[in-house]
């Protein structure tokens, strides 16, 4: 028997886990969207259009299509990342309310163009996706919420839902089977608000944008007050591929957690910039050096904001670690998002980029919660003063004070959307931001952080600008 005293050996590290094999990839969702008539109907049956839903409709159960898309590992393409499966699973059950699938087409992220290309270049993918998706999770009714600037997405996604609907595959009594199925697509005003799921919800309904308190979540009390499940173009596109595939095809690529493919957008200093499909998993600096052709006029990597605008910027030095899937970007403080990155050379003025980024969150914030509406304009103005050079002493710790009580403060992300970059660029490029502050005896001023963000009662009085004013500039873009 071992002594009581003496310490028990430490247990042998667990081996580390053999990397996956490299698996060839060939684009899946985009294969088509260069060819100039891959958007008719022609075109897509010519590939196999529709004899997926055609070999599924009124034929496979439809809790084995909710396993098979939970067991593939799909998650949300849109920025949160959910599985998909297991969303489809959380619907509430014998409600007798109609069930609803609403796709979110809004795409209003900045640095995200993906969407876009589905719905203009390959419209009837999407349509089929709906049609299997709608099966699956019992609805009779989908609506596509398409931001407004879209015109030739609309234009392309009506037509092939017009086209579906002459062939049998929706309407009344698709494929022949005892199943209805009504698609309406539904056009937004251009509010960035409209991207978060229940604001478009709001907006489906008819009403002002506004994001809803949850829970209850969509799936239990979503449009019009009834079970509703909201997935993404992309997410939804996917769904096609992995019925008839199968869930061993999907995870061949991608990793562990995060399987499959993606469709990124690459814009900013590279050589080539566009929309990129690859495996989850490839590192950032393959991302930027093979398929965006590496760095434009030879410049140095500075930064990288790798999810769209509202993810936190990672430096070069992060870049290295970093590959993209969802939890090596998470390992790093930012995350994956909507697939949307944004690639910032030497000599990028990181401070005229975080005031950029700013004026368009107080713009688009809907001014239903007042940390967002408030906060959103305070953290303009004083990175306003940042771009100007004429940053005051304490207004870095404003701006992180600032940021910190806006997050997880209001019934949806945009304050959190707009405080993470913040807090992200303060973090890194602290440097930058104090080479803005202004040499003076400010700090003798002894004003208040309120006297610093707001106008004083004598410049409401000299501009003519009340209280109402006020509110009505905060609420732009809803």
């Amino acid at each position: 028997m071992a002594d009581a005293a003496t310490p028990a050996p430490a247990p042998a590290p667990a081996p580390a886990p053999e990397p996956k094999p490299k698996v060839p990839f060939s684009p899946i969702l985009t294969k088509y969207i260069n060819d100039p008539k891959a958007y008719t109907l022609a075109h897509y049956q010519a590939r196999g259009g529709y004899e997926t839903a055609k070999a599924h409709i009124g034929i496979t159960p439809p809790g084995d299509l909710i396993k098979l898309v939970d067991d593939s590992g799909l998650r949300g393409r849109g920025g949160a990342g959910f599985p998909t499966g297991k969303k489809w699973s959380f619907l509430a059950k014998g409600t007798g309310k109609p069930i609803y699938l609403a796709v979110n087409g809004d795409e209003s992220e900045p640095g995200t163009f993906k969407d876009r290309y589905i719905l203009e270049a390959d419209p009837h993918q999407l349509v089929e996706g709906v049609i299997l998706t709608c099966y699956a999770i019992g609805s009779k009714h989908a609506f596509i919420y398409l931001r407004g600037e879209f015109i030739l997405g609309f234009q392309r996604l009506h037509a092939a839902v017009e086209e579906a609907k002459g062939l049998g595959y929706v309407g009344k009594k698709i494929f022949g089977k005892d199943i209805d199925l009504t698609i309406t697509v539904v056009r937004g005003a251009g509010a960035y608000i409209c991207g978060e799921e229940t604001g478009m919800l709001s907006s489906i309904e008819g009403g002002r944008g506004y994001p809803k308190i949850k829970p209850p979540f969509p799936a239990v009390s979503g449009l019009f007050g009834c079970p509703t499940i909201v997935n993404n173009v992309e997410t939804i596109s996917a769904v096609t591929h992995i019925v008839k595939n199968g869930v061993a095809w999907h995870k061949q690529w991608g990793t562990e957690k995060s399987p499959g493919f993606k469709i990124f957008c690459l814009s900013g200093s590279v050589k080539k910039p566009g929309v990129y499909e690859v495996p989850l998993g490839i590192t950032m600096r393959e991302m930027i050096d093979q398929y965006g052709g590496g760095m434009k006029d030879g410049r140095k990597l500075k930064a990288v904001i790798p999810g769209g605008l509202s993810a936190p910027v990672l430096t070069a030095e992060m870049v290295d670690k970093c590959t993209l899937d969802y939890e090596s970007l998470a390992s790093l403080g930012s995350m994956l998002g909507s697939g949307g990155i944004t690639v910032l050379d030497e000599e990028v003025d990181m401070i005229s980029t975080i005031y950029n980024t700013m004026r368009f969150y107080h713009h688009e914030s809907c001014g239903q919660c007042t940390p967002c509406r408030e906060g959103t304009g305070w953290l303009e103005k004083v990175s306003h003063r940042f771009h100007h050079s004429e940053g005051h002493q304490g207004d870095i710790e404003l701006l992180a004070d600032i940021a910190k009580n806006m997050r997880g403060r209001t019934i949806c992300v945009l304050a959190d959307a707009a405080a993470m970059p913040m807090q992200g660029f303060l973090q890194h490029f602290k440097k930058d931001f104090e080479a803005k502050i202004k040499e003076t005896a400010f700090v003798e001023k002894k004003r208040s952080y309120r006297d610093e963000i707001t106008p004083t009662s004598k410049t409401i009085t000299a501009t003519g600008a009340g209280p109402s004013a006020m509110d009505v500039g905060s609420n732009q873009g809803s």
